[in-house]
């Protein structure tokens, strides 16, 4: 296969994700067809099944875009200059800030993802495990710093996201939105004073 072909072929599964994505958000992911993605993009049904071989697979790709953006955003927030702590502060919030405005505004975007968890749950698992790694990297930038007095860097990132799912899980944001305890703020306060911040400091 060509560099072309592969250039051309990736282009083709990005349009149709995108085109995928716009009708998930508008009539929902139940009642969209592969025929109604067909009919946007000017092609066949059949034509669309040679890049995807299912609708299901057209959902993953779909989802996985999603969750690449949250993703990246975190990345982008991991490297940035600052402290540990700050940084991670900004972290935890922008992922619920970028769950919160994707999936409890967005009806049927929600629904989607509800049925990602159902039918593409290794996709779910692999972003979980990227968002806890790029915790996992602020962590122990903060544990080099003296910002946080932990041990295990690995074990730390993966109560972090436990003590986060809450204010992560789509579905969990949506069930207790109204509720007021406690505040996003308030469990990141839990989750830095759990990691020691500020203790190396007090002692010294």
């Amino acid at each position: 296969m060509t560099l072309l072909t592969e250039n051309t072929e990736a282009d083709m599964r990005h349009r149709i994700l995108v085109v995928a994505e716009r009708l998930f958000r508008e009539i929902g992911y139940q009642k969209t067809t592969v025929a109604d993605i067909a009919k946007l993009l000017q092609m066949s049904p059949a034509n669309v099944y040679r890049f995807f071989d299912s609708k299901k697979a057209i959902h993953k790709g779909v989802a996985r875009h999603l969750m690449s953006e949250v993703e990246q955003a975190a990345a982008t927030i991991a490297r940035a200059p600052g402290s540990a702590r700050q940084r991670l502060r900004d972290l935890l919030t922008t992922v619920h800030r970028m769950n919160c405005e994707r999936y409890i505004g967005d009806a049927k975007l929600h629904e989607m993802v509800a049925i990602a968890m159902e039918e593409n749950w290794d996709v779910c698992i692999a972003h979980m495990e990227l968002v806890t790694g790029t915790i996992g990297e602020v962590i122990a930038q903060g544990a080099e710093s003296g910002e946080f007095d932990i041990a295990d860097v690995p074990e730390a990132a993966s109560c972090t996201c436990a003590a986060m799912v809450r204010f992560f899980h789509p579905q969990m944001i949506a069930q207790s939105f109204t509720k007021d305890r406690p505040t996003l703020n308030q469990m990141i306060d839990f989750v830095l004073a759990a990691l020691g911040a500020g203790r190396r400091a007090e002692t010294q």
